[in-house]
């Protein structure tokens, strides 16, 4: 006959029964979670390799990328040419390398632009509600039109140029953005610490500036991500349809443009530039993601 154990008491404690045995796990910090989650690592990494390559295109290039070289017309992908050349003879990949110098600084100077003009006019209508009917509807006027639609029609008034491309889409890009910025200022304007603030006696400006900007940059943030990404895409078309750098510029869309005419016998013409521009555009989306999934504690997401 087999001895059968006692039964446990009933006021015995079972082990690690309760919550505070158990050891707690230390909140991760945004910059380690960022560096764990991998889609904000993978767009991080292609962005870095496309900025890299704006930055040091002095030292990339190959060749001259305006010069004419009539000899080495539509010469395939070679190690002389690692993209190939043009109908005019130059080299392709300088050519790219310095159109991503381009892109870049019109896609930075229109998101510099668009967080000025649309933060301003964002926590303007979301912290003084006089002004939320009036700023709003602007933004709904301008919204109105197929944000691609309005930069043309305004690079057209304004004419082909880097800056009026800077102006367009700034002035299409604000309005997003100033819906954004308003949506977390009526949130926050509410909180306790606003409250407080007002009790004591903080004016509008202190009270804006300390505490209801540094408490709305995270969707900002993630904005301006996708605001750099919309701004490569439609300076790559507005060049593509001539109201952009004018030629020779190397732009990403004029390369594009003038390779169409080739696109059977020379498609690297058109292939690399287009490579760069998705390139550049998936890094920045996946960028975007990764710092909203972080950032945005709606998401409730630590890695993927």
């Amino acid at each position: 006959m087999t001895d059968v154990p006692a039964p446990p008491h009933p006021l015995a404690k079972a082990p690690f029964a309760t919550a505070s045995a158990a050891p707690r796990r230390k909140p991760k910090g945004v910059v380690r979670r960022l560096v764990e989650h991998r889609l904000f690592m993978t767009g991080s990494i292609l962005f870095a390799l496309m900025l890299v390559m704006a930055i040091t295109a002095d030292l990339l290039a190959l060749y001259d990328p305006i010069v004419v070289r009539a000899r080495n017309r539509f010469r395939a992908p070679s190690l002389a040419h690692p993209f190939g050349t043009d109908n005019f003879g130059r080299d392709i990949f300088s050519r790219v390398v310095y159109g991503a110098r381009l892109s870049i600084q019109i896609g930075f100077v229109t998101v510099l632009l668009t967080a000025i003009l649309g933060t301003a006019c964002g926590v303007a209508a979301g912290y003084f509600r006089r002004l939320d009917n009036l700023i709003m509807r602007v933004m709904d006027a301008l919204m109105a039109f197929p944000a691609l639609l309005l930069a043309i029609a305004i690079t057209a008034a304004l004419g082909p140029s880097a800056f009026n491309v800077v102006v367009a889409l700034a002035a299409v890009y604000t309005p997003r953005t100033a819906r954004v910025v308003r949506a977390s200022v009526l949130v926050v304007r509410e909180a306790d610490y606003v409250q407080a603030a007002r009790a004591v006696g903080a004016g509008h400006l202190r009270i804006m500036i300390q505490h209801i900007l540094p408490n709305s940059l995270a969707p900002l943030i993630v904005q301006l991500t996708f605001v750099f990404a919309y701004a490569v895409i439609a300076e790559a078309v507005l060049s593509f349809l001539g109201m952009g750098p004018s030629p020779p510029t190397p732009s990403w869309g004029n390369i594009i443009a003038e390779g169409k005419d080739y696109i059977r016998e020379a498609s690297w013409i058109a292939l690399f530039p287009g490579l760069a521009i998705a390139i550049t555009v998936l890094g920045l989306n996946l960028l975007g993601d990764g710092l909203r999934d972080v950032l945005d504690p709606r998401m409730n997401v630590e890695t993927r």
